[in-house]
């Protein structure tokens, strides 16, 4: 019996096959299952504007950070030099102000 996949967008499980195409009632995304497959791989750390992130590379805070359980801030503009990157694409580590801390991406830029 043929696996239906589930929603790339939402990752919904009420996905049905409409003739051509999967579609999901949740939020209203078509695919196909070829293209499902191809989105479920695994992500490349990327930053804000969308640049690929390595092992070593600097990056910019691009806004002003809270760190939890510290009242330690960190403003937008800090420059952070030789992050490493983490099992998940959306996290990297680093080091500020001597502090071992983990960023999302979403906040950094190359």
């Amino acid at each position: 019996m043929n696996e239906i996949p589930n929603c790339p967008n939402c990752q919904g499980e009420n996905t049905y096959f409409d003739g051509s195409l999967y579609v999901c009632p949740d939020c209203s995304h078509e695919f196909n299952a070829e293209s499902a497959a191809a989105e479920t791989t695994p992500d490349v750390p990327r930053d804000s504007n969308g640049a690929e992130l390595m092992d070593g590379d600097s990056v910019t805070v691009i806004k002003d950070l809270k760190v939890k359980g510290s009242s330690m801030v960190i403003k937008r503009g800090t420059k952070v030099k030789s992050i490493r990157l983490t099992e998940v694409p959306e996290e990297v580590d680093c080091k500020i102000d001597g502090s071992s801390i983990v960023l999302k991406t979403c906040f950094l830029k190359k």
